[in-house]
């Protein structure tokens, strides 16, 4: 079994916010794997379990670009390494101007993007005389390109740190925007139910039954009790199966809303800066035995 060190019980508790000796015990339960140790916490300790694990490190912003008839539409997440150069004018104008581009020019992939041309050089040349200017590396992570079913709208919250596209077919331009702060605010995983992750679902169920077993439940309704733990996910994870965030009775879910106004969802796409970025754990106990250690060696 491996050893379960400082370092892993830290990275541990980052995500889950679960006690240092119960990470741990979980840790060593799960003879060091995190992910199945991030499990048996959820076990336990219930939704509590995954309370940090939105917690991100990585500075940046998200931009946009939607053609004027609102039909082809671009998101892109542009990272650096401090909040301060994400303000930094340049940057955000680079910003803008590659989210154009991916709308215009479709490129493949990042390395197709960067040989574009921006201002007569390349993205990549104009990106790397912004990193000598302002003395810290900027990269461009991801983005989405929308050829639109309807028409895009977009929402950007918090500086730029989140934003949402969203391909709304029927409706209005107040629908839509209510729509993507939404889906800024509830952060859902999918759509519907066929967009999420059959692993996802397995460990909703696997987790129920585990949490229902701990209960004393009776095994004859270990099942059932996990097709409902299941279902309660799928309505909580899912766009459609939300409960709108401005629903004035707090029950109507975006399905129903979009059902009143005549309208429908055909896409969308939700990007937050530094989303599923691990944060580099130190070892500090480590850092300081291999200091002394140095420091011993070179008397």
């Amino acid at each position: 079994m491996a050893a379960i060190t400082a370092s892993m019980v830290a990275e541990l508790r980052a995500k889950t916010d679960a006690p240092m000796m119960e990470c741990k015990k979980a840790l060593t339960e799960a003879g060091g794997e995190m992910d199945k140790a991030e499990e048996i916490l959820r076990v336990k300790l219930g939704n509590k379990a995954t309370k940090a694990a939105t917690r991100v490190t990585a500075e940046g912003v998200v931009g946009t670009y939607i053609s004027a008839d609102g039909k082809l539409a671009a998101i892109v997440e542009v990272n650096c390494e401090t909040d301060f150069v994400a303000k930094n004018d340049d940057f955000l104008a680079l910003t803008k101007s590659v989210a154009e581009l991916v709308a215009t020019q479709n490129p493949a992939d990042v390395a197709a993007l960067s040989a574009l041309p921006l201002n007569g050089s390349t993205v990549e040349a104009v990106r790397a005389a912004l990193v000598g200017k302002v003395g810290e590396n900027m990269t461009i992570r991801r983005f989405k390109r929308i050829p639109a079913e309807g028409k895009v709208s977009s929402y950007i919250h918090g500086g730029a740190k989140i934003g949402v596209m969203v391909d709304l077919v029927g409706g209005d331009e107040h629908l839509a925007h209510d729509i993507a702060m939404h889906i800024a605010a509830s952060k859902p995983q999918g759509l519907d139910a066929s967009t999420v992750s059959a692993e996802a679902i397995d460990t909703e169920r696997r987790i129920a039954i585990e949490k229902a077993k701990e209960a004393g439940k009776p095994e004859a309704m270990l099942e059932k009790i996990a097709e409902g733990s299941v279902q309660k996910f799928l309505r909580d994870v899912t766009l459609l199966g939300q409960v709108f965030v401005k629903a004035e009775d707090g029950k109507q879910t975006i399905e129903q809303l979009l059902k009143a106004k005549g309208a429908k969802v055909a896409g969308f796409t939700l990007y937050v800066v530094g989303e599923g970025i691990e944060k580099k754990v130190n070892d500090f106990a480590a850092e300081v035995a291999a200091q002394a250690a140095a420091a011993a060696q070179a008397r």
